[in-house]
């Protein structure tokens, strides 16, 4: 019996991609370190987790990454490291950064505050009919002037997996930093730093790797230092992060395999149910929404029923193209530990919960049923209460 299977006997987890959930060796070493924290204070833990803070997690994270692990720093959050090190870039009002529809709205308010700061221009390179990334655009575009350009691995929005080691070696002969934000795609699909060629790597901990929340880190080449007051994470963080690697190089398998195909196919056989479109590669992440039932009451009804996925909004991907039409979408994830039993768990669930709306839309609303038979209307609140909450001022 696989060792997860015993969360399965009641949810589906679909939602690595947002929060993976810890194996239970991490959550045991995280909870055993806040206790020692808790009891003996921050020295003490420090003192306790000893090589683990100060040489082990950086030669695991160096080793997962393919670079030196003197070139790995830890931060709160993959953001907050890819914030600390472009923060501080020496641009100027001639310089051009280039960014992609599918970066994460916390990597565009850093690159925003740096062109405020330095009076350099943004630009979003486009994307082919097909989702692509229009690397014949960027070689027709590409100059001395490009000073930086910031890549997403794996899309947030929808799974597309970006060509990195392509833009590595077309952005190498010039003088461009090249950052590659791999925070859903580090612990689902092999992450090479230095065979991508990119100047600064930065990654959340807490997703497909399924380490704690509060942690992140970036890996940054020489000659690339993160500005100073960075906020760091916590001894107990690093230590459970330290676990969660030790356990995905353990696992000993490639974490994407064929479950993603059969997500979509459940998806797709599911009545009313639109994908959005993510491009010929895709890896791990899937997202669709129903023309008439709301992402949020999907993913109520699917949790209802033991299927655990996520809503997504425009706002957390806001250049993709997908936000033009669509608010919200529903977003699930696959990785190592599900089974085909969680995805054909999931396509029986989603059906299900489709049907149950589909019946309450359908169901007559008292006034009309009332209107329609020519009977009397329901009564009417009595003066003075109101039957739910209002925005608008209540005046008797």
């Amino acid at each position: 019996m696989n060792a997860h299977t015993s969360h399965r006997e009641g949810t589906a987890h679909l939602d690595t991609a947002g929060m993976g959930r810890m194996p239970e060796a991490v959550r045991s070493l995280l909870a055993d370190c806040t206790v020692h924290d808790d009891r003996f204070g921050a020295y003490a833990l420090e003192e306790h987790l000893g090589e683990v803070l100060h040489t082990g997690i950086y030669d695991r994270l160096g080793g997962l990454l393919g670079v030196p692990a003197a070139g790995v720093s830890l931060f709160t959050g993959g953001a907050d490291a890819f914030d600390a090190f472009v923060s501080g870039l020496p641009l100027g009002p001639g310089d051009r950064i280039w960014t992609t529809p599918h970066e994460g709205v916390d990597h565009l308010t850093a690159l925003f505050a740096l062109r405020d700061r330095t009076r350099c221009t943004l630009e979003v390179v486009p994307l082919r009919e097909d989702g692509d990334l229009d690397l014949d655009w960027m070689r027709n575009h590409l100059d001395e002037d490009v000073a930086l350009v910031s890549l997403v691995h794996v899309s947030a929005a929808c799974g597309t997996v970006n060509p990195v080691e392509a833009v590595g070696r077309l952005l190498a002969p010039h003088r461009a930093r090249y950052a590659v934000d791999a925070s859903h795609s580090v612990g689902l699909l092999p992450v090479d730093a230095a065979r991508i060629g990119c100047d600064l790597l930065t990654a959340d901990g807490w997703r497909f790797l399924r380490g704690p929340d509060g942690i992140g880190f970036g890996y940054a080449a020489p000659g690339l230092e993160p500005a100073p007051g960075a906020p760091e994470p916590h001894p107990a963080a690093i230590a459970a992060l330290d676990a969660a690697l030790a356990e995905h190089t353990a696992a000993g398998v490639d974490p994407y395999d064929s479950l993603l195909p059969d997500l979509r196919s459940a998806a797709e056989q599911t009545p009313g149910i639109e994908l959005v479109a993510a491009g010929p590669a895709r890896a791990g992440i899937l997202s669709f929404h129903h023309p008439d039932v709301p992402a949020g009451l999907i993913r109520r009804g699917l949790a209802r029923h033991g299927v655990l996925v996520r809503k997504s909004v425009s706002q957390e991907t806001p250049l993709h193209p997908a936000g033009r039409d669509l608010t919200t979408a529903v977003t699930a994830s696959v990785h190592h530990d599900n089974t085909p039993e969680d995805i054909a768990r999931f396509g029986h669930a989603l059906q299900q919960v489709l049907r149950e709306e589909t019946r309450i839309r359908l169901r007559p609303r008292p006034l009309l049923a009332a209107a329609a038979s020519g009977g009397p209307h329901p009564a009417a609140p009595a003066p003075g209460r109101r039957p739910h909450l209002s925005l608008v001022p209540h005046r008797p």
